[in-house]
């Protein structure tokens, strides 16, 4: 069969892209995946208990953008659900993001005055970082932005991202709020949810089409030659566009090095009892080794009785082994500069476009790879009316 497009990756990123591209015309689409399922790190599935899991740890859709909504509404029925985390801070939980009932928690019958100053000089329903509270002169607030930095982000931080205090990033010390209000949502985002079938259902919807052709278990690496002359498919140049959504630097062989990632290793547990925990995730922020217990059921909605699965997250570096999942990009000068070498590599080839986390090296969450995909296929498909 002659393609017009070709795919690499079932993900957010490449399924939006491959359903767009087939949906407008006469376009047949050719998307490869290496995994055996669809639906990227978002894939769910019954475990043998009948919990509906996540694979990949947990995945909650939210989103301030309606275009995105509506698109991924096309394809699924949502949940009611807003997602709301609390952190474990030495046997105490409080709402995280750090707000007004958490300041009630730690604080106990201090919390009062400190509520009463919080107001006043910064006003409510504000998020106000610990930057800011720490430029404040006041001993009180200086006392409560070090209690939020030191229970509640940075040991959270090192275990996450296995680092120390003193190689964190100022910048995401600076962004760590305290949420002048009692909405204890973890998202404040106008549309929240979750599929009501479970996210994989909601691929399998969006890349039925007739012009759509998905094929699993395939390395694309094992069916592409790059020349100066484009893109060669099975051994023939292919002259459509060729959208590529996995790791960048493994497309070219790792040829500059490594591009640093975290990766999680997961410790799924089923319990016999109704709820193992009160909240979807808890936050483990001063102690254990994992950085979050997240129990399914609170998400999806789930009635099972006498049952439920959980699961805990260990974060440890990315060494690219077999089975190990690229997650979170570390970002930062030097490796920004290794990923631009890569990206270069990438923009010689004619026809070859980047998208999603790990093509465009950057943390993105569902709503923005969505909606990145979708800009692109615009892009594409413009480009294409032009061309004809």
């Amino acid at each position: 069969m002659k393609y017009d497009a070709l795919v690499i990756g079932a993900g957010y990123a490449g399924a939006v892209t491959a359903r767009q591209l087939a949906e407008a015309g006469n376009r047949e689409v050719l998307l490869l995946e290496r995994r055996d399922h669809v639906g990227g790190n978002a894939y769910d599935r019954k475990d043998d208990a009948g919990i509906l899991i996540h694979q990949y740890g947990p995945h909650i859709f939210h989103t301030t953008e309606k275009r995105v909504y509506d698109y991924l509404s096309r394809f699924t029925n949502w949940l009611p659900y807003e997602h709301r985390v609390v952190a474990n801070v030495h046997g105490q939980l409080m709402p995280v993001p750090f707000n007004l009932s958490s300041l009630e928690i730690a604080f106990g019958d201090r919390a009062d005055a400190l509520r009463e100053k919080l107001l006043s000089v910064y006003g409510p329903e504000r998020k106000v970082t610990i930057l800011d509270l720490r430029k404040n002169t006041d001993p009180e607030l200086l006392q409560l932005a070090n209690y939020v930095y030191e229970n509640v982000f940075v040991n959270y931080t090192m275990k996450q991202w296995g680092t120390t205090p003193e190689q964190i990033d100022p910048e995401t010390t600076a962004r760590v709020p305290i949420f002048l209000s009692r909405d204890d949502r973890y998202f404040q985002d106008p549309y929240q949810g979750m599929p009501a079938n479970g996210y994989t259902p909601l691929f399998a919807r969006m890349l039925d089409h007739p012009g759509l052709h998905v094929e699993l278990n395939c390395d694309a690496r094992d069916r592409l030659i790059f020349t100066p002359e484009g893109v060669k498919l099975d051994g023939e140049i292919f002259t459509g566009p060729v959208v590529y959504t996995g790791p960048v630097d493994e497309l070219f062989d790792c040829r500059f090095g490594r591009l640093p990632y975290r990766t999680l290793d997961f410790q799924f547990e089923t319990h016999p009892v109704d709820w193992y925990q009160t909240r979807g995730t808890v936050n483990y922020t001063v102690d254990q080794p994992y950085t979050r217990i997240t129990e399914f059921k609170h998400m999806t909605g789930q009635e099972l009785k006498g049952v439920t699965t959980i699961v805990k997250e260990f974060s440890r570096p990315y060494s690219g082994a077999e089975g190990e999942v690229p997650y979170y990009a570390i970002i930062n000068p030097e490796n920004t500069a290794l990923y631009e070498k890569y990206r270069g590599l990438a923009q010689g080839i004619p026809n070859f476009h980047l998208v999603g986390r790990l093509a465009e090296y950057k943390y993105y969450n569902m709503d923005a790879i969505v909606s990145q995909a979708l800009n692109l296929a615009d892009r594409l498909l413009e480009s294409n009316e032009k061309s004809e």
